[in-house]
């Protein structure tokens, strides 16, 4: 599902790609591909991994991948040229695979799905803005608009950035909270959290190129060492 949603956004966006430097040498807009045989790889891609989840997992678990297919592609793709809270949008496909892998162990909505994906939600906008501030130039000829496309002076991005990564500190305690990681993954991550933050200060801070490239490597540094943690420090539930 995730590749088939990837393949359909760039046969959506192919004219836009072909207009930016870091994506126009990709197969569609660089004419190695065909529109059509990337849209039948996208919804052949995208239907077999619907039916999977459905037959084999569950209803629920096939409904939120195609919830996460549709507001990516209807929702915040075509915001993405629209406003500047595409960002927040595109979190919500983001974050639900993660919901989804709860669901599909354990059948149904639960507390530590919704923290995972409340975790997944919020980090996502520090990870995205640095990424599209890095890039603000080349989205700008792509005709998005992303906040830092709006904003040349870095303020209000500065401002998202070290917003979110605060509010990322309490949320990402929250598996602890509920009883399903122990004590390692509290400290662990909050020792994490408190190192993004402090990348993100100078982001917002200076708003410079290698500020923002720190930030995401932070970003992406963060989220796996957050799951590892997860998983090394999980709390079983006694049998009963």
């Amino acid at each position: 599902m995730a590749a088939g949603t990837s393949a359909f956004n760039q046969y959506l966006e192919r004219d836009a790609d072909g207009r930016m430097l870091r994506t126009r040498g990709r197969p569609l807009p660089a004419g190695r591909l065909d529109p059509l045989a990337a849209f039948l790889f996208a919804l052949g891609l995208s239907v077999a991994g619907l039916l999977h989840l459905l037959i084999t997992v569950n209803v629920l678990t096939g409904l939120l991948a195609a919830l996460t297919l549709a507001t990516y592609l209807f929702a915040y793709t075509p915001l993405k040229k629209v406003s500047s809270l595409c960002t927040l949008v595109g979190a919500l496909p983001g974050a639900l695979p993660a919901l989804g892998g709860f669901t599909a162990a354990q059948g149904e909505v639960t507390a530590g799905g919704l923290a995972l994906f409340a975790i997944l939600f919020v980090w996502q906008v520090p990870h995205s803005l640095a990424i599209a501030w890095m890039y603000r130039d080349d989205y700008e000829r792509g005709g998005f608009a992303l906040l830092p496309v709006a904003d040349p002076g870095g303020v209000r991005t500065g401002r998202q950035i070290v917003t979110h990564s605060l509010v990322l500190l309490p949320v990402s305690l929250v598996p602890s909270v509920l009883g399903i990681a122990g004590s390692l993954y509290f400290f662990g991550t909050l020792a994490l959290g408190v190192a993004l933050v402090a990348m993100a200060l100078p982001m917002a801070l200076r708003g410079s190129a290698r500020a923002a490239r720190r930030l995401l490597l932070a970003s992406v540094i963060y989220l796996p060492g957050l799951l590892s943690l997860m998983a090394l420090d999980r709390v079983t539930p006694p049998l009963r």
